[in-house]
């Protein structure tokens, strides 16, 4: 299954509660904060909802 490489480029203050919650939720807890995560049908909702927050590439 492909990866997805997250990279927070905008804080999470001054967000909703639920989109704060996805950013934990994704492992990212900081700003400029990579993660590496599975490109599954839930992960890939959850990276739609926060995607103005986060820069996103696609791993081989």
């Amino acid at each position: 299954m492909a990866k997805l490489k997250l990279t927070q480029v905008k804080s999470g203050i001054d967000r909703p509660e639920r989109q704060k919650r996805t950013l934990v939720a994704l492992g990212l807890r900081k700003l400029n904060a990579t993660v590496e995560v599975e490109a599954t049908p839930q992960v890939l909702g959850m990276v739609e909802k926060v995607s103005h927050l986060l820069k996103i590439e696609e791993v081989k």
